[in-house]
């Protein structure tokens, strides 16, 4: 069968507007959430800070793209952080079970107890990035709450997790792989779907 050519659902231009949708969507969910907790007891618990925080690698560029947009939005420096959770995955090969995870690269510099903080990555696929980021995420602290931000969702979950916000629904077939390119990575801004005819390179991201 004679290969499909890659298909582009996200141009530069529609990747802008797909961000700047999500962002009004996070400060429109959280619009007490914006800046540090307030108050203390019962007040502290209803008031609570807002926090972004981008899984690595995509996801962390995405996730400085939304600060950006929610602080213009609301006026305020909202914290950012990251996440590299690559020792915290339940798939990788030759990991003793029980083993301690190690993280590197990872910028958690705030006080995480009490906070909405929303995880942001490009693909939503299988769902275990999301997992292995949450794990990563409690060994930091304890959040009031955990929002998930994706780019992308496309479909065959394994674990049961459900984005709170999605640039783009993108049903796909288990052969096809989905490749989010950002200008700080790629030097271009789109999102695009191919075949698999050999190992993805690094632009492919979510699992």
């Amino acid at each position: 069968m004679k290969h499909q050519p890659e298909r582009v659902v996200l141009d530069r231009d529609e990747l802008r507007r797909t961000l700047v949708r999500i962002a009004h969507e996070i400060v429109e969910r959280n619009p007490r959430a914006s800046g540090d907790p307030v108050g203390s007891g019962r007040e502290a618990e209803q008031r609570t800070g807002l926090a972004l925080v981008g899984i690595h690698t995509r996801g962390a560029v995405l996730a400085r793209r939304l600060h950006a947009l929610v602080g213009e939005l609301t006026g305020s420096e909202v914290p950012l952080g990251d996440l590299d959770i690559s020792f915290y995955r339940d798939d990788l090969p030759g990991r003793e079970p029980g083993a301690q995870p190690v993280v590197h690269s990872s910028h958690l510099d705030f006080e995480l107890d009490g906070r909405t903080v929303v995880l942001v990555d490009d693909v939503l696929f299988t769902g275990r990035t999301v997992r292995a980021a949450i794990d990563a995420l409690f060994d930091y602290g304890r959040p009031q709450r955990v929002q998930l931000a994706v780019l992308a969702d496309r479909g065959h979950r394994e674990l049961p997790i459900r984005p709170d916000y999605v640039g783009k629904n993108l049903p796909t077939a288990r052969g096809e792989r989905v490749f989010v390119r950002l200008e700080e990575t790629d030097e271009v801004d789109e999102v695009a779907i191919d075949r698999v005819r050999e190992p993805a390179p690094a632009a492919e991201e979510g699992r």
